[in-house]
This record gives C-alpha cells, sequence and structure tokens, in this order.
C-alpha cells in the first residue's frame, strides 16, 4: 500500500519516522528507502483520528514540515537550473545517443533504429531554427556507420541468423545510414579533417547566444519558468512560436531555406522512409497545415529585404493560396482571393519596375539557396508564371460566382470584385506589352476580352474608368480608343494577329456578340458567314462551343429587335429544336427522361455553368422565337390547301404547342406568355389582328428588352402586315376583285403600304392575281386544274424523289460524297424553299424550287446557318 494511502489504526514507528525525513529532505529526485518488513507509511497530510499517535506527536511533526518545507525551498532556490530551448534540444540528442550506444551493446537494431529516427527529426529542428549542426551528430554518424558495417558483416559470417525483425531493422538502418551520409556529406568530411576546427566553429556558430547574459529569476511557478526559458532565447531578430512552444527564427540570411522547405512540404504526406527530413515540428507539418505555410511565408515576405528575395516569397505565396483548398467542386474563400489579387499585383508592380528581374515559365537550373544579383547575372530569370495566377484568380472568380446564390445580397457583393480584378488583369497586360511576350499578352488579352464584350456600354466603361485610374496601363485600345466598340474592336484585332487559333475563334465570336449586342445584325451576320465557323465548330473544345451558341442566339435577338422576323426565325429555329436550350447555352443542367448522368458528368456540367449575370433571358428568348415562328407560320398555313403540305412545318415547336392549343376543349384568360402567343395565333388565324397585337403586347416580358417601346410597335406593324398576307391567302378563292383602300382601312395601313405588300405577293407567284392601279383593285386570276393535271404533278414530285434517292444510293456505291453532298443540301433547301414560300397548287400556281435550291445551296443566311447548326448541338450532345 502506499505510504500516502495507510489504513486507519496503524501505528507510527521508528522506520515510519526515518521515512519520513527522507521524504522531507532537499534532494526531489532520491527515492525514498524502505527497511525490509515495515509497514506501508501513510502521509503525514492524511492521517485520520484512529491513529495510535499523540497530541504531542503531532505538534513536532507540524514543526518539523514546516522547516522540512522551508529547507525544500531554499533548496530548490539553489539547485535549480534554466536552460534554454537550444540547451533542451542538445540534452535531448545527448539523451537518444545513450540510448542508441545501449542498444548496439546488446544488438537491437530496432531500438538504434528507432532513436535514430527521433535524433534525425531533433536535427531537423535545428535547421528549422537556423541553427547549425552540432558535432555531437555527425560523431553519432561516423561511429553509427562503423557499427552498422561491423554487424553486417558478423551478420554474413554469423552461423545463427538473428531475427526477422531485427534483421529487417538493420537493413532498414543501412538505408537510413546512406541518406543521413549524403545529406550532410560535407559536414562528415570537415569533422574528419579536422574535429577540433570543427568543433570550435561551431561553438564560434552558437557563441552569441549563449553569451547573452540571463537575468536572475525569482521564485516562481512551473508555468512561469517554461515562459521565461522561451523569452530568453528572444534576441533583436523576428521570432514566432510554433506548435509546442518551439521558437522558430526568421532572417533575411535564411529566408530562401525556409522557403525550400515550405515548397518542398506543399501538398506532401509525411512518408516514414523520409522521416529524417519529413518529421518536423514547426515547418513540415503532417498532411500539410496550409494555413501555417501561409503564414509562414506572410512573414517570409516581410522581412524580404531584396526584390530577388520578395519575388521568390510572393510566387510562393500566391501558389500556397491558390493550394489552400485543393476541392475542384468548391470555390477559394473570397478573403484569401483577395489577398491572392493584391500580391499578385505586387509581383507585377515589382517585376514592372524592376526590368533586372525576369519571371519566365522555362529558365536554365540555377542555385535556389543563393542570392542572385543583375551584376552577376545580368537579367536574373525566376521560374515562375504571372499569366497562370492571372487565370487562376480569373477562374476562382468565375467559380465563386457558380457557388453563390445569385438572388441574394452575397452574389451582388462578390461581383463588385470584378474592378480589382479587371484591374489586374490589365496591368498585366501592360506587363506584357513591355517586356513584349505574345503569348502571355494574346491570353490575357483573352480574359480582357471575356470581361467587356457581352456588357452594356455603361458596365465597360466603369470598368475602364477604374483601370484608367491605376499607375499601369496598357497602350492597346486606351491611347487611340474611345468608344467600347473601338475598344473591343483594336482587342479583337490583335488576336487575330497572334497565332493561337482557338484564340482567334473566341476573339471572332466575341466580336460578333459584341455587334449583335448593338443591334448591328447584318454586320454580326456577315462576319459569321466570312468565318465559317459553322463548318468546323463541331470539333472544338466545349467551352468555345457554349461561346458560339450564345453568340447564335445573340445574333437571332439581335434580328428580331431590328424587326427581320424571318431572319430571327431562321437563327432561333435550330438551337430551340433540340429542346435542351439551358443547356447549351450553359445556363442550367438538362435532364431527359431516359438519361441519366453520372455523378462526374454532372460535376462537369455544373463546373462549365455560366454566373448568372452573364445570362441570357430564356423566356424572353423564347418568346421571341415563338412570336417571329407565328408571323412565319400562320400565313403559310392559310395559303397551302392540301392536309399533307400542312404537316410539313418550317417550327416543329410551334407547329406542336399551336396544335395542342386547338385541341383545348375550353381556353381560359392567358397567364404565360406561350398561352399569350398562343392565343394571339388563333386570333391572327381568324383574321383579328387588333386582338392578336393586344395580346402579344401585353406580355411583361418585353420589359427586359432594351427600347421595348420600339419593340412593340415593330410587332404591332409585322402582326397588321402579316394580317393581310393571312386575309388575302384564306379569302382570295371567293373574290374577283379586292379594293386596296378597303385593305387600307380594315387593316389600318397606309395605301402605298398595301399596295406594296399586294405588288409583292403577285411578283413572288404567292397569288394568282393583276393589280389595277387605275381603279386602285385587285383582279383575281383563276386557272382550275383538272384531273389529269392535278394527277400529273404528283406524279411529277413523286419522280423526282426516287430520281434524288438512287442517285444517293449511286454515290454510296462509288465511295464519293461530294457530289451528293451539294445535291442534297440543294434538295432540303428546295423542300424548304417550297414550304416557306407555300406553293398553292389547287390555285395553279408555279412551284418555288428553283429558288429553294439556291437557298439549299447556302446563298442566302439563314438556310446557311441552318444547315450548318443540327451538326454542332448534335456534337454538343
Amino acid at each position: 500500500m502506499s505510504r500516502f494511502f495507510r489504513q486507519a489504526g496503524d501505528s507510527d514507528t521508528e522506520s515510519e519516522e526515518s521515512d519520513e525525513e527522507l521524504m522531507s529532505s532537499g534532494d526531489e529526485d532520491a527515492a525514498p528507502t524502505k527497511p525490509t518488513g515495515a509497514k506501508p507509511v501513510m502521509s503525514r497530510f492524511l492521517k485520520t483520528a484512529g491513529s495510535g499517535s499523540s497530541s504531542s506527536e503531532s505538534d513536532s511533526d507540524e514543526d518539523e514540515d514546516e522547516s522540512d518545507s522551508e529547507d525544500e525551498d531554499s533548496e530548490s532556490e539553489v539547485k535549480k537550473v534554466v536552460k534554454s530551448a537550444k540547451d533542451k534540444r542538445l540534452d535531448e540528442m545527448e539523451a537518444t545517443g545513450k540510448v542508441m550506444d545501449n542498444g548496439l551493446k546488446i544488438n537491437d537494431w530496432v531500438a538504434i533504429s528507432n532513436e535514430f529516427d527521433k535524433l534525425a527529426r531533433m536535427v531537423q529542428r535545428q535547421n528549422n531554427v537556423a541553427e547549425p549542426i552540432p558535432p555531437f551528430y555527425v560523431r553519432t554518424l561516423i561511429s553509427l556507420e562503423k557499427s552498422l558495417n561491423t554487424a553486417i558483416v558478423k551478420e554474413k559470417e554469423a552461423k545463427k541468423k538473428m531475427n526477422a525483425t531485427n534483421n529487417r531493422a538493420l537493413n532498414a538502418m543501412k538505408q537510413k545510414m546512406k541518406r543521413a551520409a549524403k545529406e550532410h556529406e560535407k559536414e562528415i568530411k570537415q569533422y574528419q579533417m579536422d574535429p577540433d576546427a570543427f568543433e570550435q566553429e561551431y561553438a564560434a556558430a552558437v557563441q552569441p547566444e549563449a553569451a547573452a547574459p540571463k537575468p536572475k529569476k525569482a521564485k516562481k511557478t512551473a508555468t512561469r519558468d517554461s515562459e521565461d526559458e522561451d523569452a530568453e532565447a528572444v534576441d533583436d531578430q523576428f521570432t514566432t512560436v510554433g506548435k509546442g512552444g518551439k521558437a522558430m527564427l526568421f532572417t533575411p540570411d535564411a529566408i530562401f531555406k525556409t522557403l525550400q522547405l515550405v515548397q518542398e512540404a506543399r501538398g506532401k504526406k509525411v512518408c516514414h522512409s523520409l522521416q529524417s527530413f519529413y518529421y518536423t515540428t514547426d515547418l513540415v507539418l503532417q498532411n500539410t497545415d496550409r494555413a501555417e505555410q501561409i503564414k509562414i511565408l506572410e512573414k517570409l515576405l516581410e522581412i524580404a529585404v531584396t526584390p530577388y528575395q520578395r519575388i521568390r516569397v510572393l510566387l510562393a505565396l500566391i501558389s500556397s493560396r491558390f493550394d489552400y483548398n485543393s476541392s475542384v467542386a468548391t470555390h477559394m474563400p473570397i478573403d484569401l482571393w483577395l489577398s491572392a489579387q493584391r500580391e499578385v499585383d505586387q509581383l507585377v508592380s515589382i517585376v514592372a519596375t524592376n526590368s533586372s528581374y525576369s519571371v519566365q515559365e522555362i529558365t536554365d537550373d540555377y542555385d535556389e539557396l543563393a542570392e542572385r544579383t543583375p551584376s552577376d547575372e545580368g537579367v536574373v530569370r525566376i521560374r515562375g508564371s504571372i499569366i497562370s495566377f492571372v487565370d487562376r484568380l480569373d477562374d476562382e472568380f468565375t467559380k465563386s460566382l457558380q457557388n453563390i446564390d445569385p438572388h441574394g445580397t452575397e452574389y451582388v457583393d462578390r461581383l463588385k470584385d470584378e474592378k480589382v480584378l479587371y484591374c489586374t488583369i490589365c496591368r498585366a497586360e501592360s506587363f506584357y506589352e513591355k517586356t513584349g511576350q505574345d503569348d502571355p499578352l494574346a491570353r490575357v488579352i483573352m480574359r480582357r476580352l471575356e470581361h467587356i464584350y457581352s456588357k452594356p456600354d455603361a458596365v465597360v466603361q466603369a470598368l475602364e474608368s477604374t483601370a484608367s485610374l491605376s499607375d499601369i496601363k496598357p497602350n492597346i485600345a486606351l491611347v487611340t480608343q474611345t468608344t467600347t466598340s473601338g475598344l473591343i474592336h483594336a482587342l479583337c484585332v490583335h488576336l487575330y494577329k497572334a497565332g493561337n487559333s482557338l484564340l482567334r475563334t473566341r476573339a471572332m465570336l466575341s466580336h460578333i456578340y459584341h455587334h449583335a449586342l448593338h443591334n448591328d445584325f447584318h454586320t454580326s451576320r456577315d462576319m459569321l458567314l466570312m468565318s465559317h465557323l459553322q463548318e468546323s465548330i463541331h470539333s472544338a473544345d466545349v467551352a468555345t462551343q457554349i461561346l458560339y451558341n450564345r453568340t447564335v442566339v445573340q445574333l437571332g435577338l439581335c434580328a428580331f429587335r431590328c424587326g427581320l422576323i424571318k431572319e430571327a426565325q431562321a437563327t432561333l429555329q435550330d438551337i430551340f429544336t433540340t429542346q435542351r436550350v439551358k443547356e447549351l447555352l450553359a445556363q442550367g443542367v438538362h435532364q431527359q427522361r431516359f438519361q441519366v448522368l453520372t455523378p462526374e458528368q454532372e460535376k462537369a456540367e455544373r463546373q462549365r455553368q455560366l454566373p448568372f449575370h452573364m445570362h441570357i433571358n430564356t423566356e424572353l428568348l423564347e418568346a421571341a422565337f415563338l412570336v417571329s415562328s407565328m408571323l412565319v407560320e400562320i400565313p403559310l398555313l392559310a395559303s397551302i390547301d392540301s392536309e399533307e403540305q400542312k404537316r410539313k412545318a418550317i417550327s416543329k415547336p410551334f407547329r406542336r404547342l399551336l396544335d395542342f392549343a386547338d385541341r383545348q376543349v375550353f381556353t381560359g384568360p392567358p397567364e404565360s406568355t406561350r398561352d399569350h402567343i398562343m392565343q394571339a395565333s388563333k386570333a391572327l388565324q381568324d383574321g383579328e389582328w387588333e386582338q392578336c397585337r393586344d395580346l402579344i403586347q401585353s406580355i411583361k416580358i418585353w420589359s427586359l428588352m432594351p427600347e421595348s417601346s420600339s419593340v412593340k410597335e415593330m410587332l404591332a406593324k409585322r402582326i397588321q402586315e402579316q394580317g393581310l398576307r393571312t386575309y388575302l391567302f384564306t379569302y382570295a378563292p371567293h373574290y374577283s376583285t379586292l379594293s386596296l383602300s378597303l385593305l387600307s382601312r380594315t387593316f389600318s395601313l397606309p395605301l402605298r403600304t398595301v399596295t406594296s405588300l399586294v405588288s409583292k405577293m403577285i411578283w413572288n407567284e404567292e397569288l394568282s392575281a393583276s393589280l389595277d392601279q387605275s381603279a386602285g383593285v385587285v383582279v383575281f386570276h383563276r386557272v382550275e386544274l383538272t384531273r389529269a393535271q392535278q394527277l400529273a404533278q404528283t406524279v411529277a414530285d413523286k419522280v423526282g424523289a426516287m430520281v434524288e434517292q438512287s442517285e444517293k444510293t449511286l454515290d454510296l456505291k462509288l465511295g464519293g460524297t461530294g457530289g451528293w453532298g451539294d445535291r442534297a443540301d440543294g434538295n432540303k433547301g428546295e423542300k424548304r424553299g417550297e414550304q416557306a414560300q407555300g406553293e398553292r397548287r389547287g390555285r395553279g400556281e408555279r412551284t418555288r424550287g428553283t429558288r429553294g435550291g439556291a437557298r439549299g445551296r447556302g446563298s442566302r443566311f439563314a438556310q446557311g446557318l441552318g444547315n450548318q447548326m443540327p451538326g454542332h448541338v448534335s456534337q454538343r450532345a
């Protein structure tokens, strides 16, 4: 039983008193001795009431306790020795060396291996705090290598082999010794040449710290003692405290060595075969403590004095910030992003103001532990990539916008950071212009262009005004160009001249998008047709295909705003036929009924989604497409007699919605945009153009379109014109003559406009009539086809289809594709032209095959663009 928990009733003996005297001696480390056969001694502080001692003995014991405690305090004050953190590490290393010596005596290589690992970690800590390697460690390496070689020789010659565990430890020690000897080869050679000089050099290196005056200590608690020990290790240099209260010393001289340790530890896990390097306490943490590394690099940046040091530290610090969040699915924390953005600006400023230093992706090998100056090497080339930092900043900004709720204030606050990002891009552009680096200059110009090509002029001017306040301004488009269109033109022209085909393609699409955004339809259409991008876009990357889809859609909206209804319908039709508008525009992930995306596919789709502020309103887009289809399809339906021709629709999505609306038994007041358009279509079919106009103009989505009032006026005029055409197609068989003034009053159109429309229909052979301007009437001509003529026309159509099929089969047998491809496109265009113009066979009108064939060969924009879009869309799918 412990003497501190003796049972009640035990009597005190002389042996117990002697034990108490031994316990109260000044030597705290001495263990009390106990005679053989003596009972356990109860503590004088825990005696019970049932003990056999008298009150006088208790009083004397209390006096002895007080005197003993005073002796203890006085002796502890005299004998306590305060050691610095360095001395403690040296004592710990020597203790480990003694354990290794004991292991050598008994040939225990398992214990030697474990203790050697501990010793290697201690030496690594010495390096981390910029202290030299102690001579003790070098002596241990030399001695251990000799003992290891001797043990290996004995093991080979011994008849009785050591056990498997000890043998594995011996082989492991052999490998560790090779690495340690190679790592400290220089120190080992110096020690072997002159041990005394080596030890004197070590003593001189640590002498200033050892000779520092230490203030006398008063009586303190153990906690205060440890704090004072750490405080004594602090000198005039910058000091920080790592894990376990270990002091780390940062000096400009040791900045490259510390930087190398941090860089090599980035992203590496603990490897037990490299314990001599990775098992450190302060700098290299298990599984890489990235936050701790960032703090260390920030402190290194504070103490960096030369431009070379600041550039090296900034390159490592920015990379560490980007690597802080290793997950691809989540975005970089905003505070880290802002810090990285400021540091990129600082890096660009340093390199721009010090032309003797150059940051390049490919450089010659150089000593990363030595200071480099322009006087020694001319232009100092440092391995790194500023354009990669700019790209990563832009990508992380986009990723953060993708992951933030766009309907909250946080999204707006984050979007404000685009100004500082744009300034950083302009600063990098100016730097690459000054240094004449063409490839990174083209990349950074493309980044700048992507931030402004789809924005209104007011937003672009705000960004440019912020960039103009910067101390570094790019030359391109800032000196000579003052308008937004001029700026984008200058940036795109520079990219057209660059050798990168991908950047040239994206610049062309951005340029076309910008023209379409500013209602310059004809320029953007001609640029798209002359670029021939519709022929090769299917082989581009997904991001470029998305940009192409956005450009085509914006071109269709431009045609709609300009009142070019047929062009708008032809441009928007192909993308709406796929029924995957949001997916093709990267504004949502579309799930088909029988298609299930894998988690990897879904993640990839979400990563390529555009930020919310770059979205094109799909409801507005659908409204423009359906209204354009209504104005094209309704007159066509009125011009066709046979049901077979009516089934050949130009716009299948619109025709499907119209058929569904016709099947409804009861139709209530319109609620959605589709309801408004479908009811307006039925009203236009019935000749009620005023009701159609009111329903179309009451759609609220038009308010999102720039200059919505002019768009509504344009739509009202187009509805009047198409209403007149529908009326003539529908009621022409019932009239022999029709007054132009009556048509003018009925549709509220000027007489000149009515005359122009009727004349155009007669010229296009859509009406079998003539115009009598003197009487102001339209005279209709009726040519009734006989039954034989009708059958002959049907046979001619069937023979034409058979000829097409025969030519296709012959071409496949001969192995060619050129002749058939051209002819097939022409025939396809002929059919579509025939549908678009609405051949009226019952009235004896001539077919429109010739004009349709021209459209099939791509001579007109609508058909040419239509022939290319389906292939591109299917490639995206």
